[in-house]
């Protein structure tokens, strides 16, 4: 098993490292985001799963020429009370590093999740007191603001909300572009396709593989939803009403404005040619590959 933990440890250092930063400096995305997603959700899963079953199975080496058999010794070492004798300190450590690494990553995406989900209920109950709603469209709120601003707080009872200045700004078929791009979101839970990539990040900031992840991950939701709402409206509507939502929405919100506006304007009013079919099912048979090879590495018997 000592070959099969250098082989996991190698794939999830280069999964976390140089494939993330290639990954997310492609161009090739742009053209496919939910394919890139997909790929992007697999980086991050199949990095995680190699480095937590690199130290499992170089800790668990000795006691077995598998994990589930080693496993099996271990399990029944502990039923008996007894401390596995082929385990020596160098293994144990390994062992301990592995499940320390677990721990790490799970704690950091729940105290995440829980901190995300206590700003948006917070901010969800400002609404209901300070916003009203908008007649032209169902579950749309209205914020008096001069700064036209959009945005949406995902969750069981979600809310879209649009402030007086997009109002001002435009005109009624120009908010609903501006909605259908943020009900993309919602529809589609984008929500809970950042959120890992924002835990990885804040768990190794110092990488900078993981932060790239991160950032590509939020471009890549905006041009998906971008994709979803031209096809329901006007792309001229869509990218002029996207030009003139420029405020900053809350941190617990998802919003329809970043830093990359201008080439999504691009790519909405002329969008770039889809993946050969080859490629576009290329992307999503390595995502399955990137998930499904370390766990059957680490699973065969």
């Amino acid at each position: 098993m000592e070959l099969t933990a250098l082989a996991l440890g190698l794939l999830g250092l280069a999964l976390a490292e140089p494939v993330s930063r290639l990954l997310a400096s492609a161009r090739w995305p742009a053209r496919d985001p939910v394919g890139a997603l997909l790929l992007w959700q697999a980086v991050g899963l199949g990095g995680g799963i190699s480095l937590f079953g690199a130290g499992l199975a170089y800790g668990l080496s000795p006691l077995g020429d598998s994990l589930p058999a080693a496993g099996s010794v271990l399990m029944g070492a502990v039923a008996a009370g007894e401390f596995p004798a082929a385990l020596d300190p160098l293994h144990f450590g390994a062992l301990i590093l592995a499940l320390g690494l677990l721990v790490r990553l799970l704690s950091v995406l729940l105290i995440t999740t829980a901190r995300t989900l206590r700003a948006r209920r917070r901010h969800r109950d400002l609404l209901d007191v300070l916003a009203t709603p908008w007649p032209f469209a169902s579950g749309t709120r209205v914020l008096d603001h001069p700064v036209p601003v959009a945005y949406c707080l995902p969750g069981r009872s979600s809310r879209l909300v649009v402030s007086a200045g997009v109002l001002d700004a435009l005109d009624t078929a120009g908010v609903v572009a501006v909605l259908a791009h943020e009900r993309a979101h919602l529809r589609e839970r984008h929500d809970l396709v950042v959120l890992p990539f924002v835990a990885w990040g804040a768990t190794a900031p110092f990488v900078r593989g993981m932060v790239a992840a991160q950032l590509a991950v939020a471009r890549l939701i905006e041009m998906r939803a971008d994709d979803v709402a031209r096809k329901l409206c006007d792309p001229t509507e869509l990218a002029t009403a996207l030009k003139a939502v420029g405020g900053s929405a809350p941190a617990a919100a998802l919003s329809s404005f970043t830093d990359a506006l201008d080439a999504r304007i691009e790519r909405i009013t002329a969008p770039p040619a889809a993946l050969p079919v080859t490629v576009h099912w290329l992307v999503r048979v390595v995502a399955v590959a990137l998930v499904a090879l370390p766990l059957w590495a680490l699973l065969i018997p």
